[in-house]
């Protein structure tokens, strides 16, 4: 039997008189209005007990967390705060929750909390309107490069190289860590371990992506992602998924222009279809800031900088000019940034990102042609030999949400890098076979997903926009 989903009945009262629901109890005020959500919408429905009718035992039951089905009559409500209510008839308990131990009970909970109840705060508020967001725009992601004609590859987990060159990897093994076989130097002989070689769990998908890119000519990967990185920030997580875009015959500007359609088209697709969550969100990252000291309020409101995106062009700017700006700008010469930009070849830091989009250029903002010295060994060389094609997008009060570049395509060119860089070209033989046969030019960018949730939700920290949040010594669940 099809029972259905709060939205759809919600969504389409017209369709529905008698209904039977199935739910979890929000709450039960007076022994008599149940507010009852399955998941499926932000939205409750109240459901009236006629007290005098119930079974007084079977209503002791009704707690918070309860798992219940209801069948009734679905009317209109003459209270406030719900256009609809179903009159019980009758009520079947599904699952019970103790009341003196379910800890989601209907108050405010700090999000730390909530994390270490990660496998029930999804029936938060807060929590599964995020995750509802997360869905929509994992949708939207295929959607945008299907109907482009891209190919949806699925590239390894485990892997033999170092796509980013940072070294900050998880190993896989089976070897035993207490004995581990030794070759004649003392180091561990990974020959006698299960791939016969040392091996990691990725950081990017996108070497293997642009082998396909070079047979498909359009291809993306999205999937789970790893860094070894021990850092506890509101910005990292050690397990995150990664949109991964390779494009064959694709320069720079071509590069850019897809991503910025990409962007535009995933958070308009939001708008569209997640307005009851985003109302919510929206009003709840509002009160948040009102928290904050006036100086580190944002400027703009979470729909608003949603919406800032999608109608504002991206602002195009060298990586050279926008040293030039921040050199120049107040906060630099007042010695407000916490990091001061004094010559050429400077890292950029989130606040100068902002800087340039919030304050500076008052758009998005696409920096491009970055110091080589900065960036990874597989950027094509410009002919000045001190930059690459790499493009970062900057965001309002995230700064880079996108990295991304055209790939060297010149065999010589990307040998002598990789020795400059003192890089295993051995481990790297199939990347380089991409070079000496039928090599083209190709772009490609890398977008990790929930920056792109934290962005669209308005949620403070990385760790609340994906369901199991693994973290330095954290991986529990």
């Amino acid at each position: 039997m099809k029972y259905p989903q709060l939205a759809e009945l919600l969504n389409q009262p017209q369709k529905h008189n008698t209904v039977v629901v199935r739910g979890w109890v929000r709450t039960f005020r007076a022994n008599r209005f149940i507010a009852l959500n399955d998941g499926s919408t932000i939205e409750n429905l109240q459901c009236v007990v006629d007290f005098e009718k119930a079974d007084e035992n079977l209503l002791k039951k009704i707690n918070t967390g309860a798992a219940i089905e209801i069948s009734g009559k679905l009317v209109k409500s003459m209270g406030k705060g719900q256009s609809l209510e179903v009159l019980v008839d009758s009520i079947t308990i599904l699952g019970e929750a103790d009341p003196d131990i379910y800890p989601i009970q209907p108050k405010k909970h700090s999000f730390e909390f909530l994390r270490e109840k990660a496998h029930l705060r999804v029936r938060t508020v807060t929590i599964s309107a995020v995750m509802r967001i997360r869905s929509a725009l994992s949708f939207a992601i295929h959607q945008f490069f299907q109907e482009k004609g891209f190919y949806y590859i699925h590239t390894p987990i485990i892997t033999g190289s170092d796509a980013e060159g940072a070294g900050e990897m998880f190993r896989v093994s089976v070897l035993d860590p207490k004995k581990p076989p030794t070759g004649p130097d003392g180091r561990v002989d990974f020959k006698q371990d299960f791939f016969g070689k040392e091996t990691n769990l990725t950081v990017s998908g996108q070497l293997e992506a642009e082998t396909y890119a070079q047979g498909l000519g359009n291809v993306y990967t999205f999937g789970p992602t790893f860094r070894a990185e021990n850092s506890n920030t509101s910005r990292h997580l050690a397990e995150f998924w990664m949109i991964e875009p390779e494009m064959a015959f694709y320069e720079l500007e071509d590069n850019m222009a897809l991503a910025e359609e990409f962007i535009k088209f995933t958070l308009d697709y939001i708008l569209k279809n997640c307005d009851k969550d985003l109302a919510f969100l929206n009003h709840r990252f509002a009160d948040e800031e009102k928290s904050k000291p006036q100086n580190q309020r944002s400027a703009m409101g979470l729909v608003e900088k949603i919406k800032f995106v999608i109608e504002n062009k991206f602002k195009r700017v060298s990586y050279t000019e926008a040293i030039d700006i921040l050199k120049n700008s107040k906060p630099n010469k007042k010695k407000k940034f916490d990091y001061l930009i004094e010559e050429w070849g400077t890292d950029l830091q989130s606040e100068h990102e902002r800087y340039l989009v919030e304050k500076h250029f008052k758009a998005p903002v696409i920096l491009f042609d970055y110091p080589a010295k900065i960036k990874a060994f597989y950027m094509r060389m410009n002919e000045d030999q001190k930059t690459v094609r790499a493009m970062d997008i900057l965001f309002p009060g995230i700064g880079e949400i996108v990295g991304g570049s055209q790939r060297e395509e010149r065999l010589d060119v990307l040998e002598k890098r990789i020795e400059e860089l003192g890089i295993d070209a051995e481990e790297l033989w199939w990347y380089l076979d991409l070079r000496r046969y039928g090599s083209v030019p190709h772009s490609g960018f890398g977008l990790g997903f929930e920056r792109l949730v934290l962005f669209a939700t308005g949620m403070s920290n990385i760790r609340d926009v994906i369901p199991f949040p693994r973290t330095p010594q954290n991986a529990t669940f």
